[in-house]
């Protein structure tokens, strides 16, 4: 709840009466208080300048000689694929829960901009409003999404197409831009 009480701060998003008691209880709580320094100074870091592309990375692969495969080997190969079958088949079948859905907040720092959406693979792709934060330039919307990978982007004036800059983790799309990848119900 602290947590979300500093993003609120941060984001402008609280009335003046609840930011006197947000800076009184700053003053009174030292634990509470370098949570929000802690957040500050992220937030002077996420609003800095914006790295404008993600490096590459490149991989070497080993190549290996080509292996001979004798009739013997056959045989083990089509007795260990029968086994695999037969226990696949009468392998008692447990049904794990459906995993659960979590809120998750985007936000986006564009004050430039007089309407910003987000469209991705929890939303089929079509476009969902962000909400305004006041006159903060901020941009805000909360979804319910399956634990996994997603796949999204923010819609700017209904037309460019910008990955979130505090996601590191992007693909390229199949239009010349990319795509931002989110990890949900995961811990680091």
């Amino acid at each position: 709840m602290k947590d979300e009480l500093v993003s609120m701060f941060i984001d402008d998003e609280m009335d003046l009466d609840e930011k006197i008691e947000f800076v009184e209880q700053v003053h009174t709580d030292a634990v509470f208080k370098a949570s929000t320094i802690e957040f500050l100074h992220l937030e002077k870091d996420l609003r800095g300048e914006v790295v404008a592309q993600v490096p590459e990375v490149s991989v070497t692969v080993r190549k290996t000689a080509p292996r001979v495969f004798r009739p013997v080997h056959l045989a083990a190969a089509s007795l260990a694929a029968t086994a695999a079958v037969l226990i696949f088949l009468f392998w008692p079948v447990h049904q794990e829960a459906p995993m659960p859905n979590e809120p998750y907040r985007f936000v986006l720092y564009r004050p430039d901009v007089a309407e910003a959406a987000i469209a991705g693979d929890f939303t089929g792709w079509g476009q969902v409003p962000l909400q305004r934060i006041g006159s903060s330039g901020y941009w805000e919307i909360t979804l319910n999404l399956p634990r996994g990978e997603h796949r999204y982007i923010f819609i700017l004036s209904g037309t460019t197409r910008v990955p979130d800059p505090t996601v590191m983790t992007r693909e390229k799309d199949d239009f010349g831009g990319e795509n931002s990848i989110l990890m949900t119900g995961t811990s680091i």
